[in-house]
């Protein structure tokens, strides 16, 4: 305790010096207009808000052309991706709280006040912002820290707020083209009518296609990969019933169909006395790839395919009913309730690998023959990668006494989420297929060449009730307390067939589970189903002051215990289940708006998180024999530290003349790792760790900066406002896994250009003209983690130079 007590005074004189600095500009400041945000679940001035937040309106998602979950990062300091599958199933990370495949979020993504739908997929898909979901917005609202009390979901790293524009009582609306290169189409349209003077309705489509930046040049399969094939659509509906009760109902439905991403063979081990297991015969094979791309001068987008169909699908709808009742001006009653539907399809190649046997590597292979490993399909006829249903009711009292000094909350949260169907999977490692979805394969590698067959099915409970006061104790000091319980259960049913291929084209299958199903001999995964439950019941808690001298300068310090739940894959044998995880977080921070001879804003906050129960990844390498190559799992296996400090300042230089600054610095820690011993009928041999005790934590660099400027062209307003920026983001090098010895991501720097011309010639029309990796940056974003089972490494690349012109024509209004 006195470790944390010594922290937490350092954190505060950090803070308290900076107000120091800022007050006296703070005593002429101007109030911030038209900065109001939903974080605390009502709407507030970003600046009276005690949390560490970045916000995007429209103009701004525009003017970046961020147009996906993924691109948000690359202008946001503490916001990190996981995006090892993809850029359209990133998982988000938020001052070192990453999600990790099958766990539940650290960022939790609302949309309409709605948490995303669940998913009990494999892949990282869903439970997030699906492609399509980042036109005719509000604003976008990244909020760091705990989000325990008043949101849907306990979440430990923060929550990201898409809030869609509400349908208003003015007839009006736009169209939008937009051109560019890797023959980039997209068109986006809505339209807002008012029905009656109760009655307003908006409608919004947007479109987007966009040929792949990764080049395939294997011959099979796609031409190229990294492509964008998507389609959104919304209706928002606003009624009023009564003055004082309005209803108000979204529906939207997304769907995208690409060939999905494929990684780059980087490196393979070419010393035979350091390859074992699998790497004696596979490693040679991937070196041959490695040789080819060499020889043919590959780039760094130049990928190669082994599979004749590759593909990422997912179809999602979703319905948002929010009602709200304001039987006074001191009480009101909402009640938000949703229903979602997500399904997900794919056949991916995981590691990018094409490789063919080389001759005398594994004695009876054929040389030359081509084979597959780390391949990922939907069972043909099977079922969905993933398909899952969510409900979720919402139900919020919100009141205030004593003439505004004491403002309260309270209110209840409950969510289903069930399988539709099943969710069911095919993998192969090591066969030599003419038809994988078929199992028409080859065993030329023995018992090494193997299949697997999945079937899962999870279901999730959750129920939860909160209340939270805020009380101000004089004109400058006010007091926070919240308190939330949760409960959950997730569940999980599944079965996993392992298959060898003694003949050609007759897989041998036994359930995978030898403990509960020994030697069983099937191909079907229902006959080895298993069962497990993971169960808990928590509170969470929030304890905050707040002191504000003037309308503009906050300082403010709170105490937050944050968690999240833990889970279930039944197919992970020994490591079916993992528990929760819990922070208690400890943040001080000030928040200064100024005017005079600079106007602007300067935001910091600092914060010390101690992270118990650690939900950890774990790469699981299977036996020989076992008919499993390898997996992941999750364990609670860590106790970590996570510090840093956050800038967010936007500050008027001069007339026209805007520069936004944003800087996270942050410095993790994994304090100790214990790993579960493993079952001897495991299927796996070892675990190894992603992270290292003593290390900082993967995917969390420790310095981080966007810099944004912008000019407005002192022109005649006949003409129109013509506006330049630019943004410069560097992320420092960072730890993808310690189990491979290519796991460091570099560091990198990239700079984004736009040029934005509005109302051209006092004209309903805009012209927006926009360029990201504009110096055409190369670096990986992830790995994929496949050295230390077969002695070679493949990365997913970042995106090369985007470039495009978008043109909006605005009617109504």
């Amino acid at each position: 305790m006195k470790h944390v007590t010594n922290r937490i005074f350092r954190l505060t004189i950090t803070a308290i010096g900076f107000v120091v600095t800022t007050s006296t500009l703070a005593q002429e400041a101007e109030e911030l207009e038209g900065i109001v945000v939903t974080a605390r679940r009502v709407e507030e001035r970003m600046q009276d808000v005690p949390i560490s937040i970045t916000l995007y309106s429209q103009e701004q998602l525009s003017n970046r052309n961020i147009v996906a979950a993924g691109d948000l990062a690359a202008y946001t300091p503490s916001l990190s991706l996981n995006s090892r599958f993809g850029g359209e199933k990133v998982s988000f990370g938020i001052r070192g709280f990453n999600q990790d495949v099958v766990t539940s979020p650290t960022v939790g993504i609302y949309f309409a006040d709605v948490v995303a739908p669940r998913t009990g997929g494999t892949t990282g898909g869903g439970n997030g912002a699906v492609a399509g979901s980042f036109f005719d917005l509000q604003n976008v609202q990244i909020l760091r820290g705990p989000q325990g009390t008043l949101f849907g979901r306990n979440t430990t790293g923060g929550a990201i707020l898409l809030v869609p524009r509400k349908p208003t009582g003015n007839f009006e609306g736009h169209t939008e083209g937009t051109v560019g290169n890797d023959d980039l189409r997209r068109v986006e349209a809505v339209v807002n009518v008012p029905v009656s003077e109760n009655l307003r309705l908006r409608l919004g489509v947007d479109r987007n296609v966009r040929d792949g930046y990764l080049r395939n040049r294997s011959a099979v399969g796609p031409e190229a990969f990294g492509n964008v094939d998507y389609s959104a659509f919304r209706l928002s509906a606003v009624a009023d019933l009564t003055p004082n009760l309005e209803n108000y109902t979204v529906a939207t439905y997304n769907e995208s169909d690409t060939n999905g991403v494929l990684a780059r063979l980087i490196e393979c081990e070419r010393n035979p006395a350091l390859r074992v297991g699998r790497a004696v015969f596979v490693a040679p094979a991937a070196c041959n790839q490695i040789d080819r791309q060499n020889a043919r001068g590959d780039g760094f987008y130049d990928v190669e395919s082994s599979l004749p169909t590759t593909s990422s699908r997912f179809e999602q709808w979703q319905v948002i009913n929010t009602t709200t009742w304001r039987t006074s001006d001191t009480f009101t009653i909402k009640n938000i309730l949703s229903y979602s539907e997500f399904t997900e399809d794919a056949a991916l190649n995981i590691t990018g690998d094409n490789l063919f046997v080389v001759p005398g590597s594994f004695p009876g292979a054929p040389a030359g023959a081509p084979f597959q490993n780390n391949i990922l399909f939907s069972e043909p006829g099977g079922g969905h990668l993933a398909a899952q249903s969510t409900f979720t009711e919402e139900l919020q009292f919100l009141g205030e006494f004593s003439e505004g000094r004491l403002t309260w909350q309270a209110g209840g949260y409950f969510e289903v989420s069930d399988p539709i169907g099943q969710n069911a999977n095919q993998t192969g490692a090591l066969v030599s297929c003419s038809d994988f979805e078929d199992l028409e394969c080859t065993g030329i590698f023995g018992a090494a060449s193997s299949a697997s067959i999945v079937h899962t099915r999870i279901s999730f409970r959750n129920l939860g009730a909160y209340a939270q006061a805020d009380y101000q104790l004089s004109d400058h000091f006010s007091v926070t307390g919240g308190i939330r319980y949760t409960r959950d259960r997730m569940e999980g049913t599944g079965g996993r067939v392992s298959m060898t291929f003694p003949t050609p084209n007759v897989p041998r299958g036994t359930c995978t589970n030898a403990v509960v199903y020994p030697g069983k001999v099937t191909l079907d995964p229902e006959d080895c189903l298993t069962t497990n439950v993971e169960e808990s019941e928590e509170p969470t808690w929030l304890i905050g002051l707040d002191y504000s001298p003037t309308d503009d300068l906050l300082v403010y310090g709170k105490y937050a215990r944050g968690y999240r739940q833990g889970g279930v894959n039944p197919t992970s044998f020994g490591l079916e289940t993992w528990n929760p995880e819990y922070v208690d977080s400890y943040e001080v921070g000030t928040k200064a708006s100024f005017s005079g001879i600079l106007r602007g804003y300067v935001n910091v906050a600092a914060f010390y998180n101690d992270l118990k129960d650690q939900q950890l990844l774990v790469t699981a390498i299977g036996k020989p024999g076992s008919g499993i190559a390898g997996g992941q799992a999750i364990v609670n296996a860590g106790k970590s530290r996570i510090q840093g400090v956050e800038v967010d300042a936007s500050i008027n230089l001069f007339a026209g003349f805007y520069v936004d600054v944003g800087y996270a610095y942050l410095d993790t820690k994994l304090e100790s790792l214990t790993l579960p011993t493993l079952d001897p009928n495991s299927p796996y041999q070892r675990l190894d760790p992603r992270d290292a005790v003593g290390g900082p934590l993967a995917l969390s660099p420790e310095n981080r900066v966007t810099i944004t400027a912008r000019y407005t062209l002192p022109l005649r307003e006949s003409i129109g406002s013509i506006t330049v920026g630019a943004t410069f983001t560097h992320t420092d090098t960072q730890i993808a896994t310690i189990s491979s010895p290519f796991g460091i991501l570099p560091a990198s720097d990239l700079l984004n250009l736009n040029l934005n011309w509005l109302s051209i010639a006092d004209l309903p029309l805009d012209l927006s003209v926009f360029a990201t990796n504009v110096t055409q940056e190369e670096f990986p974003v992830n790995v994929t983690n496949s050295y230390s089972s077969t002695g070679y490494e493949s990365v997913i690349t970042n995106q090369p130079r985007m470039y495009g012109v978008r043109l909006k024509f605005r009617f109504g209004g």
